[in-house]
């Protein structure tokens, strides 16, 4: 798979708790320079990153992260925020324990009221597969798309594992056909990278490509 194709589809992630706006415009200027989808940044930084990238790049931004037992109206607000700051994409946590006791259609009403609060720019689900059982992923499949998200996503990259294999296999097997699939968390090689894809991921959520690929010179 050439490593154009791969940085094309990679969120270039920057979400650590101690970020500073010099590593985010570094983060910027690299995701530039590459051509990745995205930069996935921490929603105080958006206005300026947008500012400073301005139609160059993509900016993603987080909402009820990373645990996503925020309120409804928080994540509405979080996203309308984001989205009145330039943000292009946004990436929202569903509320975990609303799946474990069955709540589906509290789970859908919220991600309807998020994607209303989008104005129209991407939103992605993120689940957290390593809380699931395989029944709740393959439920939050069908809850994704009658939501009409364009995309379910893996994992925040803050809880106990990141995105696995079987994960995408469960996705690209039940989610509707309107419905892409971002894999995050734990991407840390290009073989990686190269599996996830070829099992049906169209977004790498990682802050380790761009690294290897200037590290190792590959363009």
């Amino acid at each position: 798979m050439n490593i154009k194709d791969i940085l094309n589809k990679c969120d270039h992630t920057l979400l650590a708790v101690t970020a500073t706006w010099d590593e985010i415009r570094a983060l910027i200027d690299d995701g530039i320079k590459y051509s990745t989808a995205s930069v996935c940044i921490p929603p105080c930084f958006v206005r300026e990153a947008k500012q400073y990238a301005q139609d160059k790049l993509a900016i993603c931004t987080v909402i009820g992260f990373p645990n996503g037992y925020n309120s409804t109206e928080v994540k509405v607000f979080e996203a309308a925020d984001a989205v009145s700051n330039g943000a292009d994409e946004i990436d929202m946590v569903i509320n975990i324990g609303d799946l474990k006791a069955k709540n589906y259609q509290k789970i859908q009403d919220e991600i309807v009221a998020v994607k209303g609060a989008c104005d129209g720019k991407l939103l992605k689900v993120i689940i957290e597969t390593c809380l699931l059982t395989d029944e709740e992923k393959i439920k939050m499949c069908e809850i994704v798309t009658a939501a009409k998200a364009e995309y379910i996503k893996t994992s925040t990259g803050f809880s106990k594992a990141g995105a696995t294999r079987e994960d995408v296999i469960i996705f690209s097997q039940h989610v509707g056909k309107d419905v892409k699939i971002k894999a995050a968390g734990g991407i840390s090689s290009i073989k990686d990278a190269e599996d996830f894809v070829s099992l049906g991921a169209d977004r790498l959520g990682t802050s380790r490509i761009v690294k290897i690929v200037k590290e190792e010179g590959l363009l």
